[in-house]
């Protein structure tokens, strides 16, 4: 990319900058900048965008559109400006101006269009399959307040609106030419029996309620090429904006219901769904989604080609876990209804068409939908699951005649309790790949909770391990070690775009220099992170500590509360043997917890009350200091990545789907303490599983542990350690003014400890141990954490990209 300062385009956004402003740059203000800048991207974006449409047209090209509730974007502008290398010019414009091109971009907000590493993962895939130039399309929900903004109130985490678009968002073009119609509720008209399909009757869905989804596009560069991919987020609207007449006799909480109905959709990504309207609100979120995506690919599949026959061949349709699946109905309905297909016809395209990505183990976290629900909302989607239910389940009984145990465990409709629609398994059965995210969770998800599917459709089953991109993740959060790079490797070709060249690092682990300047940019990114803390909190942390930092959604599988199990151990030893020479730690931990899921926000006030003990306890004496950091996102991720030692990665062996977070910590040049879990034993054998802190039980003596009863009290019965942990904890040592606080949360643990955290404890305590000790040696330390970052070469979004397009997608991408 050019690093040169191009004057003119220089002088072009200053002038942009005193146009949009009303004012001389050097007196606009830092918002002002921002938006600038951000509009200059995105005008040579959207060229960009119309000229890869026009061409992949011509070229008659095949597309994916890869449907996902989540896009977790962060903010754009840095990454624009280095995309599109406008970089130089923009700093030398701000310097012009005498303003800090650091303090424009720290202006940008944050993208509230995801929560965790489901939207992370699909935003590096939007970056690397620009990069790699396969003509695509992303597809969400332009969430007006996201997830929710985390705050903490004594400890206690408390959700607000996060207000991400009141300024407005530089970054997107409203599209009001691209608007269909969505419907929800009303009857189905036609021939067939209600709740039955008679094939190649007509039928005909009449909804009671009619939305409009308008089209606002995100443009994604690619980096060292034109090509873009585009982001499409859809915005609801009633299709009258409100009742005149209820208006007139002044009843103007009606005149604005179907308004209101209609915004909600756009309101909150996942809206608590412990009631049953914030599972209504979900699913229409859901339905919302998948047919305003659908209708829009299938208009410019025929203005592309004529005709609907191609569809399979030349659309890629893949679901990002199952929050899309009613795009299975849909489209079999739109096929069926719209465009009179036959079934067999319809049914060959949607397989075609379809692929799709399970990203979790955990059986209750396998969405489902009441029977009910579906038929007042969606009854015509009904039927068709219905139809593909019957059809699929006739196939089973000619291949399986006279099992019905594994009919009702295949079928679509799970008949026990109150009947649900099953989504994996309507994702399944419609898709021609399902693909787990890393080498274990792939033959996991085979032989545990698809296993039947499985064995019934053996070649529809495969892995692609999951990446992260290099030009997010190191050469825009870590500065310091990306010049590094750029020193020790070269540029031609760019290991931003040929990540495998960090394999070349190896031999340096051994070089002094090498290991000092990696150690060097260690330091300025802990210095950093020391700085915010201080700034943000009032707590003074030393950045020469070992910084062990925790970062992921606060599940208990997850297991944040094995780390304060351990935190508490350490500051019980500390106060027990003050004299001794403790190495100096700073324990990170950030993340949020579903609104609704108590456990996990008692976790929260958990780290909060030991943290308050912790960092004011005199004999510790700043040897341990315990840090939680609110409202866990991007932009704060890219200063806690660099910043880390000590890469925790502890879920219980076999929950984990993959992880990227663990990728991004190693990328950055952080050892990890983990479990034998995810993509972390792909990055263990990478990197030489003696370079990482691998303790407790692996996935088949977790499964064996559990087979032969797990009793967790008789681990605290014979470890004093973890006895004097938990009691501590129990007997509010950290919430003295409320003393049985933990109570139930230690019951738990010691009833049936569904995690397994007990089991694990003594060897985590063991690993920790090992990790000071070599933390102490500064050298060997510099040592494994340069072969870290040598052997993160193949986990790159670009070749998990390629590899779903070589695998899944039928889809050429450059070597």
């Amino acid at each position: 990319m050019p690093n040169s300062i191009d004057p003119t385009t220089t002088a072009e956004l200053l002038a942009r900058v005193e146009r949009e402003s009303g004012r001389t740059p050097d007196h606009s203000p830092l918002d002002a900048w921002m938006r600038a800048a951000a509009h200059a991207c995105r005008a040579e974006l959207a060229e960009r965008m119309n000229a890869a449409l026009r061409s992949d047209r011509e070229a008659g090209a095949k597309r994916v559109h890869y449907l996902s509730m989540e896009f977790l974007m962060g903010r754009a502008l840095s990454n624009a400006l280095a995309a599109l290398g406008l970089e130089p010019a923009f700093r030398e414009a701000a310097r012009q101006a005498g303003r800090d091109p650091g303090e424009i971009l720290e202006r940008e907000p944050d993208a509230a269009l995801g929560n965790g590493g489901l939207g992370r993962l699909a935003a590096c895939f939007l970056d690397s399959m620009a990069t790699l130039g396969l003509p695509a399309f992303g597809y969400g929900l332009r969430y007006e307040y996201g997830m929710f903004a985390q705050r903490i109130r004594d400890g206690e985490q408390v959700e607000e609106p996060d207000d991400w678009l009141r300024d407005g968002n530089p970054w997107e073009l409203q599209r009001p030419e691209l608007r269909f119609e969505v419907g929800f509720g009303g009857a189905v008209q036609g021939l067939a029996e209600t709740g039955t399909e008679a094939l190649g009757e007509p039928r005909r869905w009449i909804p009671s309620e009619r939305l409009h989804a308008t089209a606002w596009d995100f443009i994604v560069p690619g980096y060292g090429t034109r090509r873009v991919a585009v982001l499409r987020q859809w915005q609801a609207s009633p299709s009258q904006p409100i009742d005149l007449a209820a208006f007139s006799r002044g009843d103007y909480a009606a005149a604005g219901a179907a308004k209101q109905a209609a915004e909600r959709i756009n309101w909150v990504l996942y809206p608590d769904d412990s009631t049953a309207t914030g599972r209504r609100l979900r699913l229409r979120q859901e339905y919302f989604l998948v047919s305003a995506s659908l209708q829009d690919l299938i208009a410019r599949h025929l203005e592309d080609h004529g005709d609907l026959q191609s569809l399979g061949a030349k659309a890629a349709i893949h679901l990002n876990d199952t929050h899309p699946a009613l795009a299975v109905p849909e489209l079999l309905r739109l096929l069926l209804d719209e465009h009179a297909m036959s079934w067999d016809e319809a049914l060959a395209q949607c397989k075609a068409a379809f692929s799709y990505t399970n990203h979790t183990l955990l059986p209750e976290a396998l969405e489902t939908w009441p029977v009910p629900m579906l038929e007042e909302l969606l009854p015509r989607h009904l039927e068709l699951i219905y139809a593909l239910n019957s059809r699929f389940l006739a196939q089973v009984r000619a291949a399986v005649p006279g099992d019905e145990g594994l009919i009702a465990r295949v079928s679509l409709i799970d008949e026990s309790g109150q009947r649900h629609v099953r989504m994996a398994p309507l994702s399944i059965i419609a898709s021609h790949k399902v693909n787990g995210v890393s080498k274990l969770h792939s033959e996991l998800m085979v032989e545990t909770i698809f296993a039947d599917y499985a064995k019934l459709l053996p070649h529809r089953f495969c892995n692609v391990t999951n990446g992260v991109t290099p030009r997010r993740w190191l050469a825009q959060a870590n500065a310091p070690l990306a010049r590094l790079l750029d020193q020790r490797l070269g540029t031609s070709p760019d290991w931003r775009t040929q990540l495998h060249r960090l394999a070349e690092l190896a031999p340096l682990a051994t070089d002094a220099e090498f290991c000092a300047q990696v150690q060097a940019a260690k330091a300025h990114n802990k210095q950093r992170l020391a700085a915010r803390i201080e700034h943000e909190l009032g707590l003074c942390v030393d950045p020469s500590s070992l910084f062990d930092v925790h970062i992921k959604r606060i599940h208990e599988y997850k297991r944040q509360l094995l780390k304060v199990l351990d935190v508490v151990a350490r500051y019980q030893a500390i106060c027990a043997a003050p004299e001794q020479d403790w190495l100096p730690r700073t324990v990170v931990i950030a993340g949020k917890a579903a609104s609704a899921y108590a456990v996990a926000k008692l976790i929260i006030r958990l780290i909060h009350d030991v943290a308050a003990v912790v960092n004011n306890d005199p004999r510790v004496a700043g040897r341990l200091r315990v840090v939680f950091l609110p409202n866990y996102g991007v932009s704060l991720g890219e200063v806690l990545f660099p910043a880390a030692d000590l890469s925790e990665q502890i879920s219980t062996a076999g929950t984990e789907a993959s992880g990227t977070g663990n990728m991004k910590f190693a990328l950055n040049g952080a050892l990890t303490i983990g479990t034998w879990d995810g993509a972390t034993i792909e990055m263990a054998e990478a990197v030489g599983r003696e370079h990482f802190f691998i303790f407790g039980l692996d996935a088949v003596r977790v499964r064996d542990l559990r087979a032969q009863g797990y009793e967790p009290r008789s681990y605290y019965n014979n470890d004093p350690t973890l006895r004097a942990v938990l009691d501590a904890i129990a007997s509010g040592a950290f919430s003295p003014a409320e003393p049985d606080r933990y109570q139930g949360l230690i019951a738990r643990l010691l009833e049936r400890d569904t995690y397994l955290l007990l089991a694990d404890f003594a060897d985590y305590r063991a690993a920790q141990v090992r990790v000071d000790a070599l933390y102490r040696r500064p050298e060997a330390w510099a040592e494994r954490a340069v072969l870290n970052i040598a052997g993160m070469g193949a986990f790159s979004s670009d070749r998990t990209i390629r590899d779903y397009a070589r695998t899944i997608w039928a889809m050429p991408t450059p070597d």
